[in-house]
């Protein structure tokens, strides 16, 4: 017999989460590069990266460990920041 999750994501439980969450989302989006996702930019957000030059000071191994920060949105930071002359902290 199938059991119910406990510990759903609020963002599928709460629409006004789900609403927050879209809005922080939209505010960020433009001061990032094209083609990162969603629930990167929300982890960015969250974790107070507002911007691309924000994320310069951070150490690439500390923005893996966000949840909703994948492999494929990392390379495209890493790219725009190398198109910046920039790198992620070592």
């Amino acid at each position: 017999m199938p059991t119910e999750p406990t510990d759903r994501c609020i963002l599928t439980t709460d629409l006004a989460a789900r609403a927050a969450a879209k809005r922080l989302v939209e505010a960020v989006r433009p001061h990032f590069p094209r083609g990162v996702s969603a629930p990167a930019l929300r982890a960015l957000a969250t974790a107070g990266y507002r911007t691309l030059d924000s994320i310069g000071a951070a150490r690439e191994a500390d923005l893996r460990t966000l949840h909703g920060m994948g492999p494929a949105a990392l390379r495209i930071l890493r790219d725009a920041l190398a198109a910046k002359g920039e790198a992620f902290r070592p």
